[in-house]
C-alpha cells in the first residue's frame, strides 16, 4: 500500500507564513518527482512548485520569491515553505509524487488527499 500524506495546513494572516510536509511511503522503488498543486474554489488545479531527482526546482510565477521547496531523497519527503502568504494564495494544496513501485514498471502520478489553507484577516 502506497500513500502520499500531507501535513501543515491552516490559517494564516496575509503576510504570515505556513510550512506544509508531505511524506511517501510504502512498497516505492523510485520516486522521479515530488510537488506541490493547489486548488481554488471554482478554479483548476495549478502547478505550485515541483522539484525533480537530483535537479533544481520549478515554481508557479505567482509563488516565485516566496514559496520555497525541499526534498529529502532519502527520507521520501518534501516540504513547502511559505512566506509572505497572500489571500489569493487561499487553496487546497495537494501533495504530487511521480513515482514507480518496481523496477522495469512505469511511472505514475501519485496524490495525497488535500490540506486547507487560509490567507485571511
Amino acid at each position: 500500500q502506497v500513500q502520499v500524506v500531507e501535513s501543515g495546513g491552516g490559517l494564516v494572516q496575509p503576510g504570515g507564513s505556513l510550512r506544509l510536509s508531505c511524506a511517501a511511503s510504502g512498497s516505492i522503488f523510485d520516486i522521479n518527482a515530488m510537488g506541490w498543486y493547489r486548488q481554488a474554489p471554482g478554479k483548476q488545479r495549478e502547478l505550485v512548485a515541483i522539484i525533480f531527482s537530483y535537479t533544481s526546482a520549478n515554481y508557479a510565477d505567482s509563488v516565485k520569491g516566496r514559496f520555497t521547496i525541499s526534498r529529502d531523497n532519502a527520507k521520501n519527503t518534501v516540504i513547502l515553505q511559505m512566506n509572505s502568504l497572500k489571500p489569493e494564495d487561499s487553496a487546497v494544496y495537494y501533495c504530487y509524487a511521480y513515482m514507480r513501485l518496481r523496477a522495469g514498471m512505469s511511472f505514475s502520478d501519485y496524490w495525497g488527499q488535500g490540506t486547507q489553507v487560509t490567507v485571511s484577516s
